[in-house]
């Protein structure tokens, strides 16, 4: 065992359980977006490997950039896929300490780029999930939606505070 494997599993559990719960994200949202990110690895590098199977360079270039997209995915989604590579529990460990409109951010913009380099089908459909991934977390940025009865209670005060304002008005005409 390195000493970066004794040092990070003990300290980034609770940092990330800590963003999470600042983000207020619940398991199964943090499941799903994990597994969305790992299936839009997949799905980068299936695409990525197929693009790079031509002449045309811009091609070849969206695909690299592809399976580059694919390594880092894996690399902050699911570091157990990466065992082999020594930094990447703190790679991992950085990543979820990353607020989720920042991660909406590089996974979107990551994604887009190899669209732009090369707009195929391949791109398109390879870098979906990768996009979704983004967007999930995107989601999660915007918060939760309120209950009923907060909304019904704000609309309510609104309500008395206009009928207030046009008595008060109608008042100081007469």
């Amino acid at each position: 065992m390195s000493s970066q494997d004794e040092q990070f599993p003990a300290a980034a559990a609770p940092e990330a359980a800590a963003a999470a719960a600042d983000e207020g994200m619940t398991w199964w949202y943090r499941w799903l977006c994990r597994i969305a990110g790992v299936i839009g690895g997949m799905s980068c590098a299936f695409a990525g490997l197929w693009n790079c199977v031509t002449i045309n360079p811009l091609n070849i270039a969206a695909g690299v950039w592809m399976m580059l997209n694919a390594f880092v995915l894996f690399l902050c989604e699911a570091p157990f896929c990466c065992q082999f590579i020594e930094f990447a529990n703190a790679v991992s460990a950085r990543a979820d300490r990353l607020r989720a409109w920042q991660k909406a951010a590089f996974y979107c913009g990551m994604a887009v780029f190899p669209v732009m380099l090369s707009l195929t089908l391949t791109t398109l459909f390879g870098n979906a999930i990768a996009f979704a991934t983004g967007v999930l977390y995107g989601l999660s940025a915007l918060g939760k939606k309120g209950d009923a009865i907060s909304y019904a209670r704000i609309h309510q005060q609104q309500k008395q505070m206009d009928e207030e304002k046009l008595t008060g008005t109608l008042e100081g005409q007469a």
